[in-house]
């Protein structure tokens, strides 16, 4: 991203209907595991969000945060205490089976090639270690927004899956995300564009955060149950390796 994006990232993650909708939606698979020790790496940890949710909700969990951009790893830095260290996801500086868990939010859509990520994903994992992944959903929801976030690629359902068998990986759970306020995003993005180009991370009316709380929250109930969504802005997937 560029570095203004992370900047705002850094400032807004806390507060943001979305940014806690992810981090809660992360959350679900890992219930297993809940109580339990556990090396967890943040794959492209940005400035620290889901860390520090990670980090409140088990204490026992060991976490690594890796980022690509300097200035990211910075500020996950000051927020956390967790180590981060600079990288890349498609080339991991960590030995084989290294970790129990990896989680990536919003960050394999921003490599040319997604198949090397979840290889190096599966590659670092434990035997019975679980990834949880989510992407920017549709090609044709393309925008600004895409552009300023440096988004190389969004996915469907299905082509994430497959991609995911093809690395060895066994699906647990895989599912479209914030299907409620779809409609929403679609006019945003797609009909009323603002006039300068940026991302749609920012600052929201309080009414219009609760909103979208409010139905990220419906969502996460049916997603604990084990339900779906048929269609989305982004695409929620859970693999373990066996």
């Amino acid at each position: 991203m560029q570095i203004d994006e992370y900047r705002k990232l850094a400032e807004t993650e806390d507060g943001m209907w979305y940014f806690h909708a992810l981090n809660q939606r992360m959350l679900l698979p890992l219930q297993p595991w809940r109580g339990k020790p556990a090396r967890v790496l943040d794959a492209g940890c940005g400035t620290g969000g889901l860390i520090r949710t990670l980090s409140s909700q088990e204490p026992q969990w060991t976490i690594t945060g890796l980022d690509f951009s300097p200035i990211a790893c910075s500020l996950a830095r000051e927020s956390t205490s967790a180590e981060t260290v600079e990288g890349s996801i498609t080339e991991l500086p960590f030995p084989g089976a290294s970790f129990d868990i990896v989680t990536c939010a919003d960050v394999l859509s921003q490599v040319p090639d997604g198949s090397m990520a979840l290889r190096e994903f599966e590659r670092v994992l434990r035997p019975g270690g679980v990834v949880v992944i989510n992407v920017a959903a549709y090609g044709w929801m393309w925008s600004y927004h895409d552009q300023t976030c440096e988004t190389r690629h969004r996915y469907r359902r299905s082509e994430l899956l497959r991609m995911v068998r093809a690395c060895g990986l066994r699906p647990l759970q895989a599912s479209y995300a914030n299907m409620f306020v779809f409609p929403l995003i679609i006019a945003r993005r797609k009909i009323l564009p603002p006039k300068a180009a940026t991302s749609d991370v920012q600052q929201y009316p309080a009414a219009v955060n609760s909103f979208c709380g409010a139905m990220a929250r419906l969502e996460h109930a049916w997603l604990r149950r084990g339900g779906s969504f048929p269609t989305g802005c982004s695409v929620f997937l859970a693999a373990s390796k066996s």
